[in-house]
C-alpha cells in the first residue's frame, strides 16, 4: 500500500512539475542586434526540446535603455535583460534577481565577472569583447603599408593622409569608413572612442571611477576624431545621417581601409576573409602608446527580472544554464556568435572561432597592455547623448571643440550629481 501511495504521490508531483513547466516562459530582451538571428534560432531549439516558450525581442541599436524602461512596465515584462555594469546596475538593481548559488555563477571563470550588490549577485557577464580599428590588410599593402608598422598615432595619421590623397589611384572612397552619428552608429564614438581619454586619465590619476572627469586627454580625443572625419569616405557634414550599415557596406565593399568596431562585427565583415583583416589599437597620441593593446572588457551582464513570476524566473535561469552547458548553446555562442564567453564550459572546441579574438590574443602574448573598458563608469545615457550631439555639431561645422569639452567635463559633473 505504501508503495502505491508513493507512486501516486510521485505521479502527482511529476504532473505538477510538468504543468508548472508548461506555464513557465522566458522573454529575453536582447541588447545585440548583430546576434539577433542566432538568439532566435537558439530559442527555437530550446523550445522544441523542452516545451518552454522562449521569446527573443531585440532592441534597435542605441535604444536599449528606453526599450527596457517601456517593456519592464508591461504585464508580461522581460524575464531576462542586461545592464552595462555598476552604473547600469544602480538604475535597475531592484529588478535584478540574486543569482548567487546558481550554476551560472559557479561556472564563471572569475569572480570579477559577477556583478554584485553587497553579497548578492545581480548579474553575470556573458561575453568578453575587444574593439579597435579594424583594417583591411590587402588594401593597406596595396597602398604600401603594413599594419604592424602603424603602432602610434603619428604613423597612423601619416598613412591615413597619404591613403586619402591617393584614394582615386587605390580605388577607394577614403581611408576611414564613415563615422556615422545616427543612433545605429554613434555609440562607437560617444562611448567606445570616448573610453580612450577616460582610460588614460584614470591611469594617470590612479583611479577607477570619478564624479568629476578633468578632461586631461581631450586634446587627444580631438586628434583621433579629426582623423576619422577628415580622412573618410564622406564629408564631415554628412555624418549626422550616416548609419552603422553604411560603415559596414563601405568596409565590405572595400571603399574604406579602416573601420572602428569590435569582435562582435566579425559576422558582418567575414566576407573579406580572415587573411585580409586585422585590428589595430586606437592610438590617440599618448606617450608610450606603442605598448598599448586593444580595448578589452565587457558591458554585457545578464540579469534575471526579480519581479517576474517565480516560475518564469526559474525557467529563465534554467534556459541560461542550458545555453552555457549544452552542445547547441555553446556552439552557438562560441562559433556562430563568435563570442569569448567567461564560463569554464567554453574550452576546446567551444573556444571562440572569431579570428579577431586571435588578433587580441596575439597583442597580449606580445606583452601589449590591453585598454580596459571604463565607459561603464560614464555617469548616464544622457551624458553620452550630449557628447554625441557635440561631436556631430563639431563635425558639421555648426559647433566647436569647446562644445565637446563642455559636454564631456561639465556634463559629466552635472549627470553624476543627479545620480546621487
Amino acid at each position: 500500500m505504501k508503495k502505491i501511495v508513493a507512486l501516486v504521490l510521485a505521479a502527482v508531483l511529476c504532473l505538477a512539475l510538468a504543468t508548472a513547466c508548461a506555464d513557465a516562459s522566458v522573454y529575453y530582451l536582447n541588447f545585440k542586434p548583430e546576434q539577433d538571428a542566432q538568439w532566435q534560432e537558439l530559442a527555437k531549439v530550446y523550445t522544441e526540446k523542452t516545451g518552454v516558450p522562449v521569446t527573443v525581442v531585440t532592441a534597435a541599436s542605441g535604444t536599449y535603455e528606453t526599450t527596457l524602461m517601456s517593456e519592464i512596465e508591461k504585464s508580461e515584462p522581460p524575464t531576462l535583460f542586461q545592464v552595462n555594469g555598476p552604473v547600469g546596475l544602480a538604475n535597475w538593481t531592484d529588478y535584478c534577481y540574486d543569482l548567487a548559488g546558481t550554476e551560472l555563477v559557479k561556472h564563471l571563470t572569475s569572480d570579477a565577472f559577477a556583478l554584485k550588490s553587497g553579497e548578492e549577485v545581480k548579474g553575470v557577464a556573458y561575453v568578453i569583447e575587444t574593439y579597435g580599428i579594424i583594417a583591411n590588410t590587402k588594401l593597406l599593402e596595396k597602398a604600401g603599408y603594413k599594419a604592424e608598422d602603424l603602432n602610434t598615432f603619428d604613423k597612423l595619421a601619416a598613412a591615413a593622409a597619404d591613403i586619402q590623397a591617393r584614394k582615386a589611384e587605390l580605388g577607394i572612397d577614403g581611408a576611414f569608413t564613415s563615422a556615422g552619428m545616427d543612433s545605429s552608429s554613434d555609440w562607437r564614438f560617444k562611448t567606445h572612442l570616448a573610453n580612450m581619454p577616460i582610460y588614460y586619465e584614470y591611469q594617470a590619476d590612479g583611479i577607477g571611477t570619478t564624479k568629476a572627469i578633468k578632461g586631461t586627454y581631450l586634446d587627444n580625443y580631438k586628434k583621433i576624431w579629426d582623423l576619422y572625419i577628415n580622412y573618410a569616405t564622406c564629408e564631415p557634414a554628412l555624418l549626422a545621417s550616416k548609419t552603422g550599415n553604411d560603415a559596414v557596406a563601405e568596409f565590405v565593399g572595400e571603399k574604406g581601409v579602416f573601420y572602428q568596431n569590435g569582435t562582435w562585427a566579425w559576422n558582418d565583415i567575414k566576407a573579406l576573409g580572415a587573411e585580409n583583416l586585422t585590428m589595430l589599437p586606437i592610438y590617440i597620441g599618448v606617450e608610450g602608446e606603442e605598448n598599448q593593446g586593444l580595448c578589452t572588457g565587457t558591458e554585457n551582464y545578464w540579469c534575471v527580472n526579480a519581479i517576474a513570476d517565480q516560475e518564469d524566473i526559474d525557467a529563465t535561469i534554467a534556459f541560461l544554464e542550458w545555453v552555457i552547458t549544452s552542445e547547441e548553446g555553446r556552439k552557438c555562442m562560441s562559433q556562430d556568435m563568435g563570442f569569448v564567453v567567461p564560463f569554464d564550459t567554453f574550452t576546446g572546441e567551444y573556444a571562440s572561432a572569431n579570428p579577431l579574438v586571435a588578433v587580441d590574443a596575439a597583442y597580449t602574448a606580445a606583452g601589449k597592455t590591453p585598454v580596459s573598458w571604463n565607459f561603464p563608469t560614464m555617469p548616464s545615457e544622457n551624458w553620452k547623448n550630449m557628447v554625441g550631439s557635440a561631436l556631430t555639431a563639431y563635425a558639421a561645422g555648426t559647433g566647436d571643440w569647446a562644445g565637446v569639452v563642455t559636454a564631456f567635463v561639465d556634463g559629466w559633473a552635472a549627470e553624476a550629481a543627479l545620480a546621487e
